[in-house]
């Protein structure tokens, strides 16, 4: 244990010194007048040859909270977000709000309005200082946030930040936020004195308890039809590769459940695909026993669920999902653990158990590598049927950019591809939007990916609503501004489809059905979006001829290997 003391002019330095020395590398912001000394201090900074945190202007807060958001899916660091006041607060909500239900940690720092009219350095000087004051500007995110506070004084400083951290940090993740009085960030200070490094350690995972393992273990080796769906293992990349583990040894069949991320190889011969889009999969039915890791809706009650006599399991570090306001999801045993923790604990407890049991693990194993090869070949003759079709196919796009991808491509994906047409096997190749649906999150995602992973290349897959939720014209010009080129493929059908959709499921004879009419849902005239990336001296195309969208896609990755970014404007349908 040691100290440091830096000298400062002021809270605002401090504070930045103090993120520095805490690791913090990106900070991320949309600037206001409260800002005034943290402007200055990354002046400072600038001087004196300090890299770190490195500032970076985006032009709205809902792409620097996704950016943010992308950058801890791609590098698993924290980003500071710093935000005007409440305004830029309302403006981040739905950023923190997707962070928060997808468990990603940010530092999500905001202006106070100056408190004092005068008397201070800082206090209120310009009309807006009086209709900015909130009575409760916390209370705008306090639902969605681990941890709220309110910086009152130099004194409290590090631990302040330290607490923020910490709570950011601790399983299960998630943002947090702290507000920063203009008046404060001004106050002079002469130097901080901290502790280097900090005597705040959180627990890098949690481990299950040994006999819930074993009973579990027991459970999954007598079943006759084990089956194991998820979410989000592959947020942790060390997962994966146990999850294979656990498969392999009890040739157990995994579903990957709206995946978020590559949660298990698709090219595995225990892989049964992801499960249909807005349906459950018919495997569920026939399982007697479930393993439940990492999803917080493993399928839909009101289409199938599983058999009465079904054993549930369920792992996760927050299996339960504690902060959602209504969950019925049987469970007959939890592991309240990491996955990458728990997995490789399990397996082994499988592997144990196996006696007597290995000629019908055996049998299983041949019938998972036949079911995997028939829905690889189902796949292909769909693809093959909607190869010609006009407008182009929700299928035959995806399938065009299965064939582009390769060992460098990272997609992140909010809504449109058609998932039984890609194969992904590498953790880290595929981010998809989190379960919260607070749309245009896909823009600033794919920055913040490019931004941790430079050598990537990057592709965002976004429907034509997405696309204006995402603020393109900020997203393009934060990729332009700090060269972090990526290609945008907009699947452009012209409606919001899943609104369409919804309106359907509950009315499937009602009005709309019977009339073809669904007010609310045509996104027509649909705007040329090529044109907007041009704006930003970026590569824009518009495709509507299925032969061309092959060439039209290797034409954007080539852009944007260039340095360039680019978008595509296909007009397609699905399926």
């Amino acid at each position: 244990m040691g100290t440091k003391r830096i000298p400062v002019e002021n809270v605002a330095q401090a504070f930045l010194e103090l993120l520095r020395e805490r690791g913090i590398e990106i900070f991320l912001a949309n600037a206001g007048t409260d800002f005034a000394s943290i402007v200055d201090a990354f002046a400072k900074f600038r001087a004196e040859g300090k890299a770190t945190p490195r500032p970076i202007l985006v032009p709205h807060e809902f792409v620097a909270v996704s950016m943010a958001h992308g950058y801890h899916l791609a590098s698993g660091k924290i980003a500071a977000v710093m935000v005007h006041t409440t305004v830029g607060t309302a403006n981040a909500a739905c950023g923190i709000l997707n962070a928060s239900r997808d468990r990603i940690p940010i530092l999500f720092l905001a202006g106070r309005n100056p408190i004092t009219e005068e008397g201070l350095p800082g206090s209120r000087n310009i009309f807006i200082h009086w209709a900015q004051e909130a009575f409760d500007q916390g209370g705008m995110l306090r639902e969605y946030v681990k941890w709220e506070y309110e910086l009152r004084n130099a004194i409290q400083l590090e631990a302040v930040v330290d607490r923020a951290l910490e709570q950011a940090t601790m399983a299960p993740q998630g943002p947090v936020h702290l507000m920063l009085p203009r008046e404060v960030l001004a106050q002079p200070l002469g130097e901080i004195t901290v502790t280097s490094p900090p005597r705040r350690h959180v627990p890098a995972r949690l481990h299950p308890d040994p006999a819930a393992v074993e009973e579990a273990a027991r459970l999954l080796v007598k079943a006759r039809f084990p089956l194991i769906l998820t979410t989000a293992v592959g947020r942790d990349p060390a997962a994966v590769p146990a999850l294979v583990a656990l498969a392999d040894a009890g040739a157990i069949g995994v579903l990957s459940v709206y995946a978020n991320g590559v949660s298990f190889p698709g090219d595995h011969p225990c892989a049964l695909g992801p499960t249909p889009a807005r349906g459950n999969s018919p495997y569920l039915t026939e399982a007697d026993v479930i393993l439940v890791i990492e999803s917080e809706v493993p399928w839909f009650p009101v289409l199938s669920k599983p058999k009465e006599e079904t054993r549930i399991i369920h792992l996760g570090p927050d299996p339960f999902y504690s902060r959602y306001p209504i969950r019925s999801f049987p469970c007959d045993l939890a592991l309240v653990a990491h996955p990458g923790a728990a997995l490789p604990l399990l397996t082994e407890a499988v592997r144990r158990n196996l006696w007597g049991r290995k000629s019908a693990v055996e049998r299983r194993r041949r019938w998972l590598r036949e079911q995997s090869e028939s829905r690889r070949r189902e796949a292909r003759a769909k693809v093959e049927a909607s190869a010609t079709k006009r407008p182009i196919s929700f299928r035959w796009a995806s399938a065009c950019l299965d064939q582009v991808k390769d060992e460098e491509s990272v997609i992140v994906n909010e809504y449109p591809l058609a998932l039984d047409q890609m194969t992904f096997t590498k953790p880290g190749s595929y981010f998809g939007n989190p379960p919260s649906g607070g749309l245009g999150w896909a823009l600033g995602a794919a920055l913040g990916v490019k931004l941790a992973r430079p050598e990537k290349t990057v592709i965002a897959t976004v429907g034509d609503g997405s696309y204006m939720f995402g603020s393109p014209t900020s997203a393009h010009f934060a990729a332009r501004a700090h060269d972090l080129p990526f290609l945008t493929i907009i699947f452009n059908n012209e409606q919001w489809e899943a609104v369409k959709a919804a309106s359907l499921s509950v009315h499937p004879q009602g009005w709309g059905a019977t009339t073809g009419h669904f007010p609310l849902v045509d996104l027509t005239p649909s705007p040329r979006f090529e044109e907007i990336v041009r704006a930003f001296d970026g590569h824009g195309e518009r495709v509507e001829d299925p032969t061309e969208l092959l060439p039209a896609v290797r034409r954007g990755l080539e852009a944007v290997r260039e340095g360039r970014q680019a978008v595509l404007n296909v007009i397609a349908r699905r399926p």
